[in-house]
């Protein structure tokens, strides 16, 4: 594996939607690791997940009272640096200090949010490189002073170049997008140009930007192997960023970190976004995110079949100057050996109903959104019998306005069933049904 991809720092999650009380588990270019909250230490630590016991996974455990590690199998439980502290079938207070029970860990750092675990050579590890967007730094000590940012994330079935790829090409946004965060009477032809380009990444620019000029300028930096943001003032409205990391997973899979950094001219648009509760904006996030999922699935074994990143540019057809993002993203990963899991072929092709899937590729994940399903769940028994009460009611009013009490009740009830079903349906399956081929 190419050092470009081997000695990173990669974001395995948000800082809100850990939970310090329970280990998780990530997978990072297909290692498993276990991730926890190591109170003492007062750090989050990322361990192989394994235990060096009998080999199970350590998050399928526990954090004890002591706050170590606990392997579910045995018991054997591990301090922030992986050292074994207790094994029970030794005794009482006995732990052994050999090497062979000790934990491999790998270092973390957490920066504008996000949870980093370092890929390569622990020595090698330096806090001061992590891969962070400079702009969202620059109001002060803390990160996104003066900003709004929204947040969402989701575990993808494609490769991260092929969400590079696809993140990068602004040009595609007017189509696919139609209906949900694009029309298509916006797309014109797309002059951008490559401003900078070396072993880094690359930036370019696009003088006339989205709508057909009239939000201004974008500017579009890849920060090579696993970042990229498009940079944007709309006149009058608002600085916009588009933030982008690409997690490998394993071949095949990825995960997507989305932010969207806004500095709005006026406080009422910053007020309205900052009502919106975070798991309502991530269900609407899934509806943009399965525009393009379910064809850039297929269309990655495609690529594969023709030749992949080594003969891009024979297998697509690259006419326009729209095209240079993804010219420059495949110039990159051919200078640099390849993708993280060169060699390896894709699995076979998954059908659409898995990859709608949303529950176990974010929801689960999600603090917010698996709150949110709780809530909701709670809530619907008390609905229904709500509208059980409205019922009785309606049927043995001796007065009239028990009578339109009753009807009242059962619209509310009815009401709340209907959109709380939707809501829960939102948070667990999309429907397979892009907008932009519905019928008005």
């Amino acid at each position: 594996m190419p050092p470009s991809w081997s000695d990173q720092w990669w974001p395995v999650a948000y800082t809100r939607d850990l939970d310090p009380t329970r280990p998780q588990r990530f997978t990072l270019l297909e290692q498993d690791l276990v991730l926890w909250w190591d109170a003492p230490g007062e750090s989050w630590r990322a361990f192989k997940d394994v235990c060096p016991h009998r080999l199970v996974p350590l998050s399928e455990g526990r954090i004890n009272e002591s706050g170590q590690l606990e392997c579910p199998y045995h018991g054997w439980s591990f301090d922030g640096q992986g050292t074994c502290k207790a094994i029970p079938q030794m005794g009482e207070g006995a732990r052994s200090e050999s090497q062979r029970t000790k934990c491999g860990s790998l270092p973390t750092a957490i920066g504008q949010g996000l949870l980093f675990v370092w890929s390569g050579t622990a020595s090698a590890a330096d806090p001061a490189s992590l891969p962070l967007v400079p702009v969202l730094q620059e109001q002060g000590d803390g990160w996104a002073d003066g900003w709004i940012v929204q947040d969402t994330f989701r575990d993808l079935p494609m490769d991260a170049l092929t969400l590079l790829e696809n993140v990068l090409d602004v040009s595609h946004v007017p189509f696919t997008h139609h209906r949900t965060v694009g029309k298509r009477e916006n797309a014109s032809p797309l002059e951008a140009v490559i401003t900078r380009e070396d072993s880094q990444g690359f930036e370019a620019f696009w003088q006339e930007g989205p709508r057909k000029g009239k939000l201004g300028s974008q500017d579009t930096h890849f920060r090579a192997p696993q970042l990229m943001w498009h940079d944007l003032t709309a006149k009058g409205f608002a600085r916009i960023l588009t933030v982008v990391y690409a997690v490998p997973i394993s071949r095949g899979k990825c995960r997507l970190f989305a932010r969207f950094p806004f500095q709005f001219k006026a406080a009422a648009p910053r007020l309205l976004v900052g009502l919106r509760p975070r798991w309502l904006q991530h269900i609407g996030n899934h509806k943009v995110l399965e525009d393009d999922q379910v064809f850039l699935h297929w269309q990655e074994r495609v690529f594969e079949t023709a030749g992949g990143s080594a003969a891009a540019e024979q297998a697509f057809t690259l006419p326009t100057s729209a095209d240079v993002y993804v010219k420059a993203l495949h110039r990159w990963v051919n200078r640099q050996g390849g993708g993280p899991f060169a060699g390896r072929p894709l699995p076979p092709r998954q059908d659409v109903e898995v990859l709608m899937d949303r529950y176990h590729s974010h929801t689960k994940h999600c603090r917010s959104c698996s709150g949110a399903l709780r809530r909701i769940r709670s809530l619907r028994p008390w609905l229904w019998g709500l509208l059980w009460l409205s019922a009785v009611l309606i049927g043995a009013a001796q007065l009239s306005w028990l009578f339109w009490l009753g009807i009242g009740l059962a619209a509310l009830s009815g009401l709340s069933l209907r959109q709380t079903s939707r809501w829960q349906r939102g948070l667990l399956v999309g429907d397979g049904q892009a907008p932009r081929n519905q019928r008005i």
